[in-house]
């Protein structure tokens, strides 16, 4: 186990490297950098309001000191050649040291701290609310197999899975959030402008106003997913022979069902556990924190790459790859946990 879990950390350094290396080696290619956006305002500047747009190889530089673009370069770090760069990023990596912000000035890791309680919010109750109520229907599912239940919640959930989340948020916002129709929740944000008046029990009635149209836009998507498979897998455990077994014994369905059946039917769900906790925070949030204005990881993200923030873009990225590799060995030891069937060392 030990020597597994050692190897595992071992691969993860150069599967973290390149990631790195192909990412920033992409970043150099791409026109329109903070350079360049500069130069290009500057010029615009000096030629009378006429906006250059950015090109490759500073050509906003036209009108523009050559010292001047020296010294952008810089501040920028731009002065140096890109391998040099690369090595002192990955070495301030190391000690998580992810940089400073071109765009806003601030640490990297402030950012990401400033924005991450608007995920923690999305990803906590899209989370919860889809095993919560995947798992219970999935096994009542697989219990009343080909029954009306089973073919009516299979195209309830079938059909939330088929609207994507942008489009149901959409329609919540018009139909709920004072568009067409009702105004019962409110358009943009977590909290009101006069969240810190408030009492105890307003704050958290005022946040979960907020935080209704958004987690339902989220998490209406990801019921099918979990509640089929939970549904097959209990379907698979149903049909073995230690459940007929069971049952030729005496034991009461209930029984069967709860001590024999559940735990082996739960390993698919327990070993994506992990996973799927990490991807509710950091995966697909883009959309709904936009079209909520809601200012979290995604919203920073995307804005990052659209005005070439460079270190946000590679902080995050390192971060989140450094979250998905543990996450991925933490989901391949839980299935020694479930199973202990399983031998890693073999």
């Amino acid at each position: 186990m030990w020597a597994y879990i050692l190897k595992r950390l071992l691969l993860m350094v150069p599967t973290l490297l390149g990631v790195l290396l192909l990412t920033f080696t992409v970043i150099q290619f791409v026109p329109g950098g903070p350079v360049e956006q500069v130069l290009s305002q500057l010029n615009a500047r000096t030629t009378g309001g006429e906006k250059a747009g950015p090109a490759s190889d500073y050509r906003g530089r036209q009108g523009v000191d050559p010292a001047q673009v020296e010294e952008l370069k810089k501040l920028y770090g731009f002065d140096k050649p890109a391998h040099v760069r690369f090595v002192d990023m990955v070495v301030s990596y190391a000690t998580f040291d992810l940089g400073r912000s071109f765009v806003h000035h601030k640490d990297v890791w402030t950012l990401i701290k400033e924005k991450l309680p608007v995920s923690i919010s999305l990803g906590l109750w899209t989370f919860f609310l889809s095993y919560l109520v995947s798992v219970p229907l999935g096994i009542a599912k697989a219990v009343r197999a080909g029954s009306r239940f089973d073919m009516t919640t299979s195209l309830l959930v079938l059909a939330g899975y088929a609207i994507p989340g942008f489009v149901l948020g959409v329609a919540l916002l018009v139909l709920f959030g004072g568009g067409s129709f009702l105004q019962w929740f409110p358009l943009r944000g977590l909290t009101s402008a006069n969240w810190e008046e408030l009492s105890l029990w307003g704050k958290v009635v005022d946040y979960l106003w907020h935080i209704t149209l958004p987690v339902t836009a989220s998490v209406l998507g990801s019921f099918a997913v979990v509640t089929m498979l939970t549904k097959n897998a209990f379907l698979d455990e149903i049909r073995k022979q230690y459940v007929l077994t069971a049952r030729a014994k005496g034991l009461a369905e209930r029984r069967v069902l709860w001590k024999h059946v559940f735990r082996n039917a739960l390993i698919p769900l327990v070993t994506g556990f992990p996973a799927a906790f990490i991807g509710a925070f950091f995966a697909g949030s883009l959309l709904i924190e936009t079209l909520f204005t809601l200012d979290g990881l995604g919203l920073l993200g995307y804005e990052s790459v659209i005005r070439r923030d460079y270190p946000v873009v590679m902080g995050t990225l390192y971060l989140f790859t450094l979250i998905g590799l543990f996450t991925k060995l933490i989901s391949d030891l839980c299935y020694v946990w479930v199973d202990p069937r399983v031998k890693l060392d073999g």
